[in-house]
């Protein structure tokens, strides 16, 4: 499979049910991943049981092999590694001898499993520290919570420091697998250890290094949450499928794997807001080849709606005929009204996680401007956090008169009169992580909908472990507030009129406000490089 032996990592012991892409979700955290060869029978086409990896560099591969021998099973099989042609059976599919590696010192490490690590898991990973074969079984005791493993970390960490003022840590991959670690999915995986190869003593009398240290630490510790939780909701949405639980989604075509995106932003819309589409597509939504190329770079924008209350109808044609010229709509199986839009919006994450495997997932309006280029790059800083919520936060009053705009017909449940919302993401826009649009796809049939649709989606967060952001930068003013903004030199990722719920008159002013207060031409591929750079 390879041109340089040296660069590939053979992979033993593998069941022949292991998808390729969970086998590469693991492969990469230590580096870019060149290329994955699962060699099949050719009559039955299932697995031989092994695998070729080949990595950009020699080094990589060798430190791939040292970080994974011993410490990955899936499907309760623990998989064998070693540098392909060192071990004359990796030819014929035999299982390599693992090579040696000193065991870790006490204390003893606990072992760091994934919640949905039981016998009817279809794809079970867990990463376990280095342990003599003797002690198996005593490691299959009750894994400890990934929280109880963060917290016996730090404390590890301090009484050392003040034991003996240093402290040693497994230093990350050479610069190079760093680099190309960057440049593939942007995950690292670190992992304590003395290992004599990566043993790195801090400067007693430099603070800084200590600081520098801790940071990196956290920094890996966050982006190996990450992993973890996407790989748990993914095994997630696939029993769901399975179980037929995913609703309204809309599958991908013949089972593939749906197409890679950074975001998909899904612009709310109505079968009477075609001058406002047409407004949108006169300022920051491509139309045509840009929407295309803009796609290619992993940013997905479309205008979301569903069909009327006679599907095939006068309204629905209008739309057919539209599409066909722009071919910028994402279609819902969703009967359109506004006292619908909680249903909506739950519809509208359910259908995008289907049809495409995004980063985020962006609910805006079609009566505010946004600056694609610097949406991009703000989400860009959260992509290594699982579970974010991105907007700016509220937390208004629950009004209980009928009659009234935003009434809540059930505002017993939020307490006495005069109580406010919980905390939540003003609806005019707002981003989720994958993980979250996952849940939601999963549990749709049974989340709550409120009258107001920010609300609801805040209700179906708030119990779960979610990082909210109150990003201003998505709710700045129109001009001049957001004109004087980008004059300072801090251009605003989306801005409306708070008095209107949107901008006012938005068909009228929105070129206008482009004009003052947009990003300019070029700017989405800049920044979305910038941040991906980063």
């Amino acid at each position: 499979m390879s041109r340089n032996p040296g660069c590939t990592v053979f992979i033993g012991n593998l069941d022949e049910k292991v998808p390729e892409r969970v086998l590469y979700e693991i492969l990469i955290q230590v580096g870019r991943v060149v290329d994955l060869h699962i060699p099949r029978d050719k009559e039955t086409n299932r697995s031989k049981g092994y695998a070729f990896a080949e990595y950009e560099t020699e080094e990589i591969a060798q430190y791939a092999v040292k970080l994974f021998s011993g410490l990955v099973r899936l499907h309760n099989r623990t998989l064998r590694f070693a540098i392909s042609g060192q071990d004359k059976q990796s030819s014929n599919g035999n299982i390599p001898v693992t090579p040696k590696v000193n065991p870790i010192p006490p204390p003893k490490p606990a072992q760091l499993m994934r919640s949905s690590d039981t016998p009817a898991s279809q794809h079970t990973v867990a990463l376990t520290e280095r342990q003599p074969q003797s002690e198996k079984k005593a490691a299959r005791a009750r894994p400890m919570s990934a929280k109880a493993v963060v917290v016996l970390c730090a404390t590890s960490f301090f009484v050392g420091l003040l034991l003996s003022g240093r402290m040693t840590l497994l230093m990350p991959p050479p610069s190079g697998s760093v680099g190309a670690a960057s440049s593939g999915h942007g995950s690292r995986l670190s992992l304590f250890s003395d290992d004599c190869e990566h043993r790195h003593k801090l400067d007693e009398g430099n603070p800084n290094d200590i600081m520098n240290e801790v940071s990196r630490t956290h920094q890996a510790i966050q982006s190996l949450d990450k992993s973890v939780s996407s790989l748990e909701m993914e095994l997630a949405v696939e029993r769901a499928k399975q179980n037929g639980g995913l609703g309204a989604a809309v599958p991908s075509k013949r089972g593939r794997r749906p197409p890679r995106a950074f975001v998909v932003i899904g612009i709310n819309t109505a079968f009477s807001s075609k001058k406002r589409r047409d407004s949108l597509r006169d300022t920051w939504v491509p139309r045509g080849e840009r929407l295309r190329r803009l796609e290619e770079k992993g940013v997905v924008v479309r205008f979301v709606i569903g069909h009327s209350a006679t599907p095939g109808g006068a309204l629905d044609r209008a739309i057919d005929v539209e599409d066909a010229e722009t071919r910028d709509f994402m279609r819902l199986d969703h009967v359109e009204g506004y006292h619908e839009l909680s249903s909506k919006t739950r519809t509208y994450f359910t259908a995008a996680v289907a049809t495409w495997d995004a980063d985020f997932y962006v609910k805006v309006d079609d009566d505010v401007h946004v600056n694609l280029g610097m949406l991009t790059s703000r989400l860009a800083r959260y992509r290594t956090r699982p579970r974010v919520y991105v907007g700016c936060m509220k937390s208004g009053p629950v009004l209980s008169q009928k009659g009234v705009k935003y009434h809540e017909p059930e505002y017993w449940k939020f307490g006495d009169e005069g109580n406010r919302y919980f905390r939540h993401a003003t609806g005019q826009i707002y981003a989720i992580s994958k993980d979250l649009a996952s849940y939601i796809s999963i549990n749709q049939p049974i989340l709550h909908r409120f009258a107001n649709e920010d609300v609801s989606l805040g209700a179906w967060l708030i119990g779960l472990e979610v990082e909210h952001v109150d990003d201003r930068s998505l709710c700045c003013a129109t001009p001049p507030d957001c004109e004087w903004k980008k004059q300072a030199g801090n251009v605003c990722a989306a801005s409306f009129d708070w008095s209107c719920s949107g901008i006012c008159k938005s068909v009228d002013r929105m070129r206008a406000i482009h004009s003052a207060c947009g990003e300019g031409d070029g700017a989405v591929s800049n920044n979305f490089a910038a941040a991906a750079a980063a």
